[in-house]
């Protein structure tokens, strides 16, 4: 076994350390949601759909482009992890990652959720949200978050060294397999990260850890997001509730989760066209 050493520190760490942090991307360019458009059409819009997802547990739903679908905490304080498709190819689905680095590590109004590589387009834009208030507390906490993954049944395995299946993954994986009649593995490959809606997170400042905390949602609070396609969604009620304590087992408290869809008559998105997959060559300089 070799030896372990600290390394040595450098003459010029402090300079080294203090090099100019840079933005990733220069966003400024990205076409802006049109929000005005957005509000004025969800005056005319009329629900064509409800869904319950009970505690633990996950559900599908469809939203077709141009429509409206809101997450509303009911009956007491519940985080969800949502996955999305584009409802005719689950190849293109939510792109957390590329999400979290155009916009930021916590998602608000007028953030939009993007689809995967090759398509690399708006899936979905954020219209309403009632947590918009909360910004970034002391901790450096945030609301719903692109950057955890979501619970799984694999780290619970790794870390406790027992099965359980009612982590989001799963959630979602029965979901996904019920609304498609997939096999629940062929299903799961199609499962990906997730938007932690309502959930309640940052990293630690001496260790820099993922942390969660128990969300400020209550009863009533909602998020709300324009389908810029053809959307099939999926949300999973997170066994952590609202991820105060624990999750991946049965300890905390949950409660269910509703999503509702919303169509506007025609006329009232007038204009308005579904975005294009991204223009890339793919050639890839072959």
């Amino acid at each position: 076994m070799s030896e372990t050493r600290s390394p040595t520190v450098p003459a010029d760490a402090a300079e080294r350390r203090a090099a100019r942090p840079l933005v990733c991307y220069q966003v400024e360019q990205l076409p802006a949601p049109d929000l005005e458009l957005y509000h004025r059409a969800r005056g005319t819009a009329e629900r064509v759909d409800e869904i319950l997802v009970p505690p633990r547990d996950g559900r599908a739903f469809e939203v077709p482009a141009g429509s409206f679908f809101r997450i509303t905490s009911i009956d007491g304080p519940q985080v969800g992890d949502l996955n999305l498709w584009h409802r005719h190819d689950l190849g293109e689905r939510f792109f957390s990652g590329k999400t979290r680095q155009l916009h930021a590590s916590h998602v608000g109004l007028g953030d939009r959720l993007w689809s995967s590589l090759p398509g690399l387009r708006p899936m979905a834009t954020i219209v309403a949200d009632t947590l918009d208030w909360y910004g970034f507390d002391a901790d450096g906490g945030g609301v719903h978050d692109v950057i955890g993954t979501r619970c799984d049944p694999y780290t619970n395995r790794l870390l406790k060294g027992v099965d359980y299946h009612y982590c989001c993954h799963s959630n979602l994986t029965r979901a996904l397999a019920a609304a498609t009649g997939m096999p629940p593995r062929d299903a799961e490959l199609h499962v990906h990260d997730v938007l932690n809606v309502f959930m309640c997170t940052g990293f630690t400042h001496d260790t820099h850890q993922y942390f969660m905390k128990a969300s400020p949602v209550r009863p009533g609070d909602y998020i709300e997001l324009f389908a810029e396609i053809d959307l099939l969604g999926a949300l999973s009620t997170c066994p952590g509730g609202d991820c105060g304590s624990s999750h991946s087992d049965d300890a905390t408290p949950c409660f269910p989760l509703k999503v509702e869809v919303f169509t506007p008559t025609p006329a009232a998105l007038e204009g308005w066209t579904p975005p294009a997959v991204n223009g890339y060559s793919r050639t890839h300089g072959l």
